[in-house]
């Protein structure tokens, strides 16, 4: 019995050995699994915030119909190659001599024409040259002088509210960077971009209402935000391009492709438009719709660059030459 007992003990021991054994690795198995999937979490989060980043800085082109992407790019670069030698001298349609003005005359701009704003900015800047000057102005007269832009008064607190920023918050001068230009009274990433791509030579895309209805009516993009479209429309084209482009686009929006009656049968583009058909195709009669300098009158400017009177354009009359 003893003998027996003794042979049994030993029997259980090995058994119970080879059972600790065979366990091992799996319990290795999984602590080296709870390991990696704790390392695993504590990880998550910054390659989570990393591609969160990463989307941020860079869209990808979109097609809004079934042409592909690459086609879409295709003829969207080639619409601006043709704009470009249509507008070759396309600019802002604002005066403006510095930074300070650019701002100023684009914030007044809002609900109004260029040419309006153009005719009233002599008297402002004649009376109120810097930041400071505007920023200490009584408001009833500022009002007295931009009653011929419309919403007269709010665009007076706007632009003596984004002088006093200007003094106060960047020693009286215009800001060169796209996060402090949308901290100013009346100053959206539209205004912002205006004035970073003329006053500073730094790339941006403006996207007003003739920019907004182009697009879409080429189809480049279905969205309807602003900066939804701003974002596709640069995936579209390379950076370098972005300030040109929006001179094109809008030029063509103010002179051609009007919004009720766009005038399809002068359109340089109609074989690259899939809205041909929209407005007037007859060409004679088309001709007759067609604005500015491209139908023969005088343009937005009162002080146009010289290459626009090269080119046969025509300054704006001040206010009240009839």
């Amino acid at each position: 019995m003893g003998e027996q007992n003794s042979g049994g003990g030993k029997k259980a021991a090995k058994a119970t050995k080879k059972v600790a054994v065979k366990k091992t690795p799996e319990v290795v198995g999984k602590a080296a699994t709870k390991k990696a999937a704790t390392k695993a979490v504590k990880k998550a989060p910054a390659k989570k915030a990393a591609v969160k980043k990463a989307a941020v800085k860079k869209v990808a082109a979109k097609s809004p119909t079934a042409e592909s992407v690459t086609a879409l790019v295709r003829r969207a670069r080639r619409i601006n190659r043709e704009l470009a030698e249509v507008y070759p001298y396309a600019h802002p349609e604002l005066d403006f001599a510095n930074p300070f003005q650019l701002v100023v005359a684009t914030v007044l701009s809002a609900q109004t024409t260029d040419l309006r704003v153009n005719q009233t900015t002599p008297a402002l800047f004649a009376k109120y040259p810097t930041p400071e000057d505007l920023a200490a102005a009584n408001p009833e007269e500022v009002e007295e002088i931009l009653r011929p832009t419309g919403f007269f008064r709010a665009k007076t607190k706007s632009v003596i509210g984004l002088s006093k920023a200007l003094v106060e918050q960047f020693g009286g001068e215009v800001p060169g960077k796209l996060e402090d230009l949308v901290k100013l009274p009346g100053v959206g990433r539209k205004t912002a971009f205006v004035v970073l791509g003329n006053a500073y030579g730094r790339p941006g895309i403006t996207v007003d209402t003739h920019f907004q209805r182009l697009v879409r009516r080429w189809q480049w993009t279905d969205e309807t935000d602003p900066d939804k479209i701003e974002a596709a429309i640069g995936a579209l084209f390379p950076k370098s391009d972005w300030t040109d482009l929006s001179h094109h686009v809008i030029w063509h929006g103010r002179r051609i492709c009007h919004a009720r009656k766009p005038a399809c049968g002068a359109c340089p583009i109609a074989p690259l438009c899939p809205a041909f058909g929209e407005g007037e195709t007859d060409p004679e009669k088309a001709k007759k719709l067609l604005k500015y300098e491209k139908g023969g009158f005088p343009g937005q400017r009162l002080n146009p660059p010289q290459s626009y009177l090269d080119a046969g354009g025509k300054a704006a009359p001040p206010l009240g030459a009839g």
